[in-house]
């Protein structure tokens, strides 16, 4: 893949550009298997690859520069501001939303916020794609001042841009790089976007989570049901939830669905799923924190029914000490885990002594980077 800002040196994110892709894979499944020797592992399927370019629907941008000439990217490691509207990573469409964005917000006038210097008021800015084209569009800012004259000007953006179909203003006040605040304010459309993988609608709200790379992530969701399909299987809990996507997945024939989740937005999507399947008799979404509903459940304080499954996709911290111990002591004859860090997934696996690894892929949702998803499906021994 070419990309002029990595042969320039302004942006470095893509740190394995200049490796092959074909080594890039060897490289990841090679960490892999030297992080899961330990255990024993049955033979890695074969990885599944990504497209080099245009997979990125979701973009969150720094806003740059000044008032008079918004830029829409990184710094550079001189520290001047480089827009990367063109980043090869983003689909066409988007790119071109992107730079709309940046010389529709520098008519404005609105002064892009400087943490050093504690002013200014356009922080960031983050855009979500779905696979039609529809986007989401959300401001980050550090006060409602400057929200009537963003509201003045939608009217025009929206008739030039009609694929813009959601607008919101998140407030973070906070002197420091937090991406976003606890308010959102919408300024136009529905507070949602769909986005449809294997057949099954998935939604996103403004602070909700969404796969950044929806090629491999239908491939990922599509291969834990398939999995799942031929096991013995009649109640799953689907932990760190997110929207749904697991455990709608592999919702077949009567089986039923425990899904926890921490942000109460992303509940709402899964439920707006559920009920648009027609699935709403056969879940139960619960907005709480996984590591207190677990050991709630280890110890008999909850009354929801025991899994035959348990679908866990933890953020890059990994499960944990305390909850392996919560999954050891309800004792599911299965445990689908899904990771983003291979390294806190190694961890955790030694911490769930009464099981073994009976399947593992790699799923290559980063490429260029040294990241990588991998699903593991665990049997009690």
């Amino acid at each position: 893949m070419h990309c002029q800002h990595y042969n320039s040196y302004q942006c470095r994110s893509c740190q394995w550009l200049d490796t092959s892709y074909t080594q890039q894979l060897a490289q990841k499944e090679a960490e892999l298997l030297a992080l899961l020797t330990p255990l024993a592992p049955p033979p890695l399927l074969a990885t599944v690859s990504s497209p080099q370019f245009g997979f990125r629907y979701k973009a969150k941008m720094v806003v740059l520069g000044s008032a008079k000439q918004v830029k829409l990217g990184i710094l550079s490691p001189k520290g001047k501001p480089v827009s990367i509207c063109d980043c090869p990573l983003y689909p066409e469409q988007m790119q071109s939303v992107l730079q709309a964005l940046e010389d529709w917000l520098t008519t404005l006038n609105i002064v892009p916020y400087d943490i050093k210097q504690r002013r200014g008021e356009l922080k960031y800015l983050l855009l979500n794609q779905n696979e039609v084209g529809i986007f989401m569009l959300r401001l980050v800012l550090r006060s409602e001042d400057s929200i009537p004259l963003i509201n003045a000007a939608l009217p025009a953006l929206l008739s030039a841009y009609p694929q813009i179909e959601t607008v919101s203003a998140n407030i973070q006040a906070v002197h420091a790089a937090i991406l976003e605040g606890p308010v959102e304010q919408l300024l136009k459309g529905t507070p949602w976007l769909r986005q449809t993988l294997n057949g099954i609608p998935l939604y996103q709200r403004p602070k909700g989570f969404f796969q950044t790379n929806p090629h491999v992530a239908e491939k990922l969701y599509a291969t834990a049901a398939r999995w799942l399909s031929t096991l013995p299987i009649h109640h799953i809990w689907d932990l760190y939830c997110g929207s749904g996507g697991f455990g709608l997945h592999c919702l077949i024939s009567e089986r039923t669905l425990s899904g926890i989740e921490i942000e109460a937005e992303a509940i709402a999507c899964a439920m707006r799923s559920a009920k648009e399947l027609g699935l709403e008799s056969r879940v139960n979404f619960r907005a709480l924190d996984s590591a207190v509903f677990t050991d709630k459940k280890a110890n008999n304080a909850d009354t929801i029914a025991a899994p035959d499954i348990i679908i866990v996709n933890p953020p890059r911290r990994g499960l944990g000490s305390a909850l392996c111990e919560d999954l050891c002591a309800i004792n599911p004859p299965y445990i689908l885990y899904s990771s983003c860090n291979p390294k806190t997934l190694a961890k955790d696996l030694i911490q769930l002594p009464s099981y073994r690894i009976q399947t593992v892929q790699l799923f290559d949702m980063f490429p260029n980077t040294a990241h990588y998803e991998v699903l593991v499906l665990l049997a009690r021994i």
